[in-house]
């Protein structure tokens, strides 16, 4: 299982990219492998600007739909555009091609929740 070390992780299985005041976010390796092939990825909120822990969008496997969770609060600027054609990237490139919005953190937007590396290779097993 892939989990880098350079991320930050929800226990929600989303991870968290930071580049200055914008945010990079996906779902990990781990949540891709456990939904199976992804055939659909619904994220209706481009402009919106949401609380931590509030739903962004839904992505839809073979056996389930999942709710997708916003782990900073923020205002979503992109979401990523090869989702609609190209939704098995999630599962061939979760961190990098697969990866699902950005996000302009609020001002003093807390990330003290979130994981580091090692704390969610613990969640996870």
């Amino acid at each position: 299982m892939n989990i880098p070390s350079e991320l930050k992780y929800t226990k929600d299985h989303e991870w968290v990219r930071i580049e200055g005041d914008v945010a990079t976010i996906g779902v990990t390796d781990f949540a891709q492998h456990e939904l199976g092939d992804i055939v659909f990825v619904e994220i209706e909120t481009a402009g919106l600007s949401l609380d931590a822990h509030a739903i962004f969008g839904t992505v839809e496997a073979v056996k389930t739909v999942s709710d997708l969770f916003m782990p900073v609060t923020g205002k979503i600027l992109e979401v990523n555009p090869e989702l609609e054609k190209n939704p098995v990237s999630v599962n061939e490139d979760p961190y990098g091609k697969g990866w699902m919005i950005k996000v302009q953190l609020d001002p003093g937007a807390d990330t003290s929740h979130l994981l580091d590396a090692d704390a969610y290779k613990s969640l996870v097993g």
